[in-house]
């Protein structure tokens, strides 16, 4: 495979896990964070790290970015020291950020206005999936452009699906790839607060219902945090599930669909937050279900 000069915005768990593996597959990547140990972290595994969301885009052909909302990517676009001021027409603007499909659009078209062309493509898996390069890519865009962008996909991902030609196809995609996340995620904090409560064995109860029907992805990966009660390192904090479920709720509310237990799986992520748990390793969701069961008054 060619090797690719490859602009890289974003260093967080999954981005700096991303960049690593395009770095494996032989490309050389520009990087850029705002936290100099991101910076850093990167040049140790062979990166180019450099001071500005610009400057990833000298002489690359792509700028992968991997922040955590759709006001960051659109910062890191189009706000000062931002790509749009560097990059060149026909420059790629590959979005792995998780947003609603209205601002997928409204940057794609902002990105089209400057020569840029915008690929919308979310991506699922983890920091395991990131580590592994083993994400799932949900890719929009011209076909010419997802072409383009194949090497990039290939270094992170092993199932690409092309899920359409336009911009807030991908986020659409991801949406609801969330709500089945976030949903699971929730249910299984509430299973293993409720065996707490019961009197189980925590540790038998997530070493039985992990490899039952009960099981599921989200609780596999996150079961033993719940377990343990020890939500470092923080792979995806409570707030992400925050936005993600209420870009969930969001797009219901479009669709006039009623995402009954999305909502109530929202309001877990929110008591959660609220009782401080937000920055916290999402897994934490479990500790909502344990402060809302606590005995009060010597009850049992």
């Amino acid at each position: 495979m060619q090797a690719l000069t490859i602009g890289f915005i974003g260093l967080g768990a999954m981005g700096n896990n991303s960049a690593r593996r395009l770095l494996a597959a032989g490309h050389k990547v520009q990087a850029f964070d705002l936290r100099q140990a991101s910076l850093d972290s990167i040049a140790s595994a062979g990166g180019t790290p450099v001071s500005s969301a610009a400057d990833t885009c000298s002489g690359a052909f792509a700028t992968v970015i991997f922040v955590v909302n759709a006001q960051q990517a659109e910062q890191a676009i189009f706000g000062e020291g931002g790509l749009a001021s560097k990059a060149t027409p026909g420059h790629l603007v590959i979005c792995c950020v998780t947003m609603s499909a209205g601002d997928a659009r409204r940057l794609g078209a902002r990105c089209a206005e400057r020569g840029l062309v915008f690929v919308d493509a979310p991506v699922s898996g983890g920091v395991v999936g990131a580590e592994k390069g083993t994400l799932s890519i949900m890719a929009a865009g011209p076909s010419d452009a997802l072409d383009a962008s194949a090497p990039v996909f290939a270094a992170m991902g092993t199932r690409i699906l092309r899920v359409g030609a336009e911009a807030g196809q991908g986020a659409t995609f991801k949406t609801i790839n969330q709500l089945l996340c976030g949903v699971h995620l929730a249910a299984a904090g509430e299973a293993m607060a409720m065996a707490a409560r019961a009197g189980l064995d925590t540790q038998q109860v997530f070493d039985l219902v992990s490899e039952s029907a009960a099981s599921s992805w989200m609780l596999r990966d996150r079961g033993g945090a719940m377990v343990s009660r020890d939500y470092t390192p923080v792979r995806s904090a409570v707030d992400i599930f925050v936005k993600d479920l209420g870009l969930v709720v969001d797009l219901a509310r479009d669709l006039r669909f009623p995402a009954t237990i999305s909502a109530a799986a929202l309001q877990s992520f929110l008591g959660a937050s609220g009782a401080g748990f937000g920055k916290l390793d999402d897994a934490a969701v479990t500790e909502f279900y344990r402060l809302s069961a606590a005995p009060k008054d010597g009850a049992e």
